[in-house]
């Protein structure tokens, strides 16, 4: 009983978006079609097919009734005909399935514009600036470069120190020794 009242919220959401799809898909259609050239109540108790010729009719297969189609609602009401019976347009889907197949299509297309602009908007952050690990690694390449620089000079002053004390220290102009005799 608990999911079912989960559910119940989503699928309001669920039929006044696939209402508002579908009144979409109406309007256009109501415009074409001014004036039936026959009334949808004379094909009452015939089939399907035969009724929803005319675009502005709807069919009801619980009682076999064509009646013309409540343009100022967005659904038929109950009282016209239960959603799972009604048909509008083509025979094999009911305006539930109509409703609940519109209303999964419209959720997808908004779950896909907003996951592109969330991916976009990253990408441009990420580009702007580096993340926390390039800059960890940045750092530490550049305690590295210090330390080893700080390792060269201490090598080199050791071995100057080495070079000093055995007397093969390398003057800066190695014939400054002759000239000075």
């Amino acid at each position: 009983m608990g999911s079912r009242a989960a559910r119940g919220p989503a699928v309001r959401w669920g039929l006044a978006l696939g209402g508002a799809a579908l009144l979409l898909l109406l309007l256009p259609a109501a415009a074409v079609q001014g004036s039936p050239a026959m009334a949808c109540s004379q094909n009452t108790n015939r089939t399907c097919e035969e009724c929803l010729k005319n675009v502005s009719c709807l069919w009801c297969n619980t009682d076999n009734t064509c009646s013309d189609y409540p343009v100022t609602k967005i659904l038929p009401p109950a009282s016209l005909c239960r959603l799972s019976s009604a048909r509008w347009g083509v025979c094999w889907v009911n305006f539930e399935a109509l409703i609940i197949t519109m209303s999964v299509i419209g959720g997808i297309l908004l779950l896909a514009v907003v996951a592109c602009c969330c991916c976009c908007c990253c990408r441009r952050k990420r580009s702007q600036r580096p993340d926390r690990s390039e800059e960890k690694a940045m750092r530490e390449q550049e305690e590295r470069r210090a330390r080893q620089e700080e390792r060269r000079a201490e090598m080199k002053s050791r071995h100057d120190e080495i070079r000093k004390k055995y007397g093969l220290f390398k003057e800066e102009n190695p014939y400054a020794r002759f000239e000075n005799n």
